[in-house]
């Protein structure tokens, strides 16, 4: 391929063709094109090695960075995500970095409740844990729980209130629907039991003057507008 290139070159030179410019978009178009040689490169290259790694399949949730979805396919240089809410993401393998698949094996779903301080923790704990051997002893969500949900204790003293830590172990991708019926379970445990979840209040507390000083405003506040009410009664 030189050797015809060089041989075309030199005879439009000797045609008297200026081959000066042709050199120069020649050079120009090679740069370009090892420039874009090079990031395909990267993208087959990456795209092998997770392969290698078996890092993700068809099907399977991950998410790298910004994206994430479920893998629909990959090419030879990008994968296809389709996010759960839609979007499809197409995404060269030379940019997707370090891969966290959350469809692998088990998951460990941590969370927190807040109860207030009059509550009776030690009623909280044996509560939870009672949900949980009910939970996985249930047939709609036996064979997913590895784990059964437990409190971890007191996670820590909140300005409102007692923040208590629970864990859950199941099947990766099944942890959202047992999470949903044991925080269900537990809201109602606890409105049985006594044991109320907290919510942040706002107390206001004042004088006898600033009780008075508050109804003086008021007071003054309805003669400002009478004479408002009746110039709207006025036809």
């Amino acid at each position: 391929m030189f050797i015809v290139a060089v041989t075309i070159l030199t005879i439009l030179a000797g045609l008297g063709v200026q081959i000066a410019p042709l050199i120069a978009g020649a050079g120009i178009f090679g740069v370009a094109i090892g420039f874009g040689s090079q990031t395909l490169v990267k993208d087959v290259l990456s795209g092998v090695f997770y392969m290698m790694d078996d890092a993700f399949r068809v099907g399977e949730y991950i998410q790298s960075g910004s994206y994430k979805g479920t893998v629909e396919s990959f090419s030879l240089r990008s994968v296809r995500l389709r996010h759960h809410r839609g979007p499809v993401y197409t995404v060269p393998f030379g940019e997707l970095g370090a891969v966290q698949n959350m469809s692998r094996d088990w998951v460990i779903d941590k969370m927190i409740i807040n109860i207030t301080y009059d509550s009776d923790v030690d009623l909280a704990r044996k509560l939870i844990k009672k949900i949980g051997q009910e939970l996985a002893a249930d047939p709609e969500f036996a064979a997913d729980t590895m784990e059964p949900l437990k409190g971890q204790g007191i996670d820590s003293f909140g300005e409102y209130a007692i923040v208590l830590r629970i864990k859950l172990t199941t099947k990766a991708g099944t942890q959202f629907g047992i999470k949903r019926r044991a925080l269900m379970m537990i809201k109602a445990a606890f409105a049985e039991n006594g044991i109320k979840i907290a919510v942040p209040t706002v107390h206001v507390e004042g004088g006898g003057e600033t009780a008075a000083a508050a109804h003086q405003a008021s007071q003054t506040l309805k003669k400002s507008k009478a004479p408002l009410e009746a110039v709207r009664d006025t036809p």
